[in-house]
């Protein structure tokens, strides 16, 4: 599709004034196509097991410190079924790059959860084969959420990520192409980026068959290669937010965990203002929480009141309306 905006240098690099008139453009345009409703999704972190290396990711296969979990099935779906938050209407189940917990926790709770509940079901677990990408579909789940990381393929293969830069995104595009409703991401700020890689994020999302994507500023983690880098700055974070939201104004956006380890209590709420509309609760139980290493041990929680609170605080509201529903009746309204 042709775009009526795509970022430069000024814009990502925006401050004051200029800044400002960015993100309430942003925040203004989700409005006009979402009006107040934000998304309200739910992730359980099922296992903290990865076979991947990433130099970003504490849970790299590297890091022989961190104590390995996998969930019980049982324990997760008396979690879901009966103690879920009562403002979630999806749920996002994640874990490192690990096809055991795949196929022994994650099919058959989709199953579960789709049997049980009305809550639309996404997925965040990697790089796996067609056979369990189909499995997980007919399970139930309609949304896979694949970060492409960076849009410089050089940069990907630096940093560890998972298989190369095209491999990555040929999974996108086998996953559109079956069906799913794919969301994807970059983080800004790794270190070695350059002002062409940063760009080329853009240029690699625009390309990209997405309903959906994400921006995570780079937090050093502590458990990593990278851990003495500096984090990126909250405010290239939120202007690379604003940006994305004015290039798709269609695009679901969240409000990532991450901004607020990058700009302090406020990070998050920051986000909705820039035009995110959707929210994240964190329901891992808390006996394993702390070892989903993905940046510190010391993680802030997004909790339901957490939640609520920010979506307030911006006059916005929890939609009723599930991600599963949205996309789908998005579908058959393109399909018309």
């Amino acid at each position: 599709m042709s775009l009526d905006f795509f970022p430069g240098l000024d814009d990502l690099q925006s401050a004051g004034a200029k800044q400002q008139q960015l993100h309430e453009q942003a925040a203004a345009v989700a409005r006009r196509h979402f009006g107040r409703k934000v998304f309200v999704r739910a992730v359980i972190e099922i296992s903290n097991f990865c076979r991947e290396n990433c130099e970003y990711c504490g849970m790299r296969r590297d890091n022989r410190d961190l104590r390995r979990y996998r969930f019980k099935l049982d324990e997760l779906a008396d979690l879901i079924i009966h103690q879920r938050p009562s403002s979630i209407t999806d749920i996002n189940l994640q874990a490192g790059e690990d096809p055991i917990a795949v196929r022994d926790i994650a099919i058959p709770l989709i199953k579960i959860i789709r049997e049980k509940t009305p809550l639309g079901v996404s997925v965040c677990l990697g790089t796996l084969n067609e056979s369990l990408y189909a499995e997980l579909q007919n399970a139930g789940a309609s949304t896979y959420i694949i970060k492409f990381e960076t849009g410089s393929p050089k940069l990907y293969a630096r940093r560890q990520s998972p298989g190369t830069f095209e491999e990555r995104v040929g999974h996108i595009c086998h996953l559109q192409d079956k069906g799913w409703n794919v969301s994807s991401g970059f983080i800004c700020g790794l270190p070695d980026e350059t002002d062409a890689d940063l760009l080329n994020n853009f240029t690699v999302a625009s390309q990209l068959p997405l309903d959906g994507c994400s921006v995570s500023p780079y937090i050093a983690g502590e458990a990593t290669p990278l851990a003495k880098n500096s984090n990126c700055s909250i405010d290239l974070a939120l202007n690379c937010m604003a940006s994305l939201r004015l290039m798709r104004p269609d695009w679901v956006i969240p409000a990532v965990s991450a901004l607020n380890l990058a700009g302090g209590t406020c990070g998050y709420q920051r986000g909705l203002a820039t035009g995110a509309n959707l929210v994240t609760i964190n329901m891992t139980p808390t006996n394993e929480r702390g070892e989903y290493l993905l940046y510190k041990r010391n993680r802030f929680i997004m909790t339901e009141d957490r939640v609520l609170s920010a979506i307030e605080a911006e006059g916005l509201e929890p939609s009723t309306e599930s991600l599963a529903e949205f996309y789908r009746n998005a579908s058959v309204v393109n399909f018309k």
